[in-house]
């Protein structure tokens, strides 16, 4: 049997073979009892306990890989296949080091989205850290994949050479790569900017061309917007740069909520306002109880205006509180004040005017008929 294996593979490349098999099984088993250790030690600290669950994968391949790369590189170059194994391993290295870097900043990020939580109450400081978290993890994991893409080109000779080609035209291939990526690069800075300066954070109540939503989801190049109604409005990042939109929990998510009537004039105001006290008072899942007032903000020949302005803790809150009231406060004035709420009227007088006295032309058209039906 040996001799038959000697006639198909020569000795050397036999012995090399079994010192690659041998260390990539012996590497593979000395990694996963190291991070078995590793995880018992690392259980109580949710840092390094995330750290060495993500990392679990690739560290596990990358060992025996960088045994058997070590196995190539001490054989001989007159091998059959040598060069061809060595480059392919290499390879392999450097997309394990790719996935290990990868899995690394989604570790840091899985720890900082866990000890920043945003289903709390006061939750402003925890999508401030979450929205820039995000946006930084996704540019470092581009970074990350750019680097270890060029590195892998790197290492082909053809590569090399077409790098060297490029560089002697730099200026062109520069500028025609420069318009190219404009977008793409223009969202990646865009989003280094929202992240530091953070005009928007995850979770933020926003009105963007016009719609009222949350911010869903920040990614490299775009923003989804959670409409009211379940749609996704999917923007730009460098769109919240460039333009113009409201931020309804920029510093707070509390806000004040408006509700508008017009009623007659003969409206006592007393009622009104302790109405709209009590309602406020019976409603404190809506009501966060800073601000209740009732006023008149404008008048005119025929009603005035009165504004209900009360606050709540966020915007879907306030909606609530406004359809609350307005809808208790119309049925208040229409039981204790009917008729009150504006409507047109029409008023005829009996007394007798100097014209009356005139004998009116036959063939002419009165005064009364020329007026149009009440």
């Amino acid at each position: 049997m040996y001799e038959q294996w000697t006639t198909l593979i020569p000795v050397p490349e036999l012995r090399l073979l079994l010192a690659a098999t041998l260390v990539t099984l012996v590497l593979a088993l000395v990694a996963r009892l190291g991070l078995g250790v590793l995880e018992r030690v690392a259980k109580p600290f949710l840092f390094a306990r995330e750290m060495v669950h993500k990392l679990r994968a690739p560290a596990q391949t990358l060992l025996p890989l960088m045994g058997l790369q070590t196995v190539w590189t001490s054989a001989s170059n007159e091998m059959a296949f040598i060069e061809p194994l060595r480059h392919v391993t290499s390879l392999a290295i450097i997309a394990t080091f790719i996935w290990l870097g990868l899995r690394a900043v989604a570790a840091v990020q899985q720890v900082i989205l866990v000890k920043n939580p945003v289903d709390i109450s006061d939750n402003l400081r925890a999508r401030r850290i979450q929205t820039q978290t995000r946006v930084l993890v996704r540019t470092l994991s581009v970074l990350v994949i750019i680097i270890g893409v060029s590195g892998m080109l790197m290492t082909f000779p053809t590569a090399r050479q077409f790098g060297t080609s490029l560089l002697a035209s730099a200026g062109l291939a520069g500028l025609a790569v420069g318009f190219a990526a404009r977008p793409v690069l223009g969202n990646l800075i865009a989003g280094l900017q929202i992240a530091i300066t953070q005009p928007i954070r995850l979770d933020d109540v926003v009105i963007v061309e016009g719609e009222w939503g949350r911010i869903e989801e920040i990614t490299g190049t775009y923003v989804v917007v959670r409409i009211w109604d379940s749609r996704r409005l999917v923007v730009p990042l460098q769109w919240f740069i460039e333009n113009p939109f409201q931020n309804w929990t920029r510093h707070t998510s509390s806000l004040l909520g408006s509700v508008f009537f017009w009623v007659d004039y003969s409206v006592p105001l007393g009622p009104l306002r302790d109405e709209f006290e009590r309602l406020c008072k019976a409603a404190p899942e809506l009501w966060d109880g800073e601000v209740s007032v009732l006023q008149v903000t404008d008048c005119n020949e025929r009603a005035m205006q009165i504004r209900l302005l009360a606050s709540s803790r966020d915007s879907s809150l306030s909606w609530d509180l406004r359809c609350y009231l307005r809808e208790n406060m119309l049925r208040f004035i229409n039981d204790h004040y009917p008729g009150s709420l504006p409507r047109i009227r029409a008023s005829l007088s009996g007394e007798r005017s100097p014209t009356d006295n005139v004998i009116p032309d036959p063939g002419a058209t009165s005064a009364a008929e020329r007026q149009p039906p009440v």
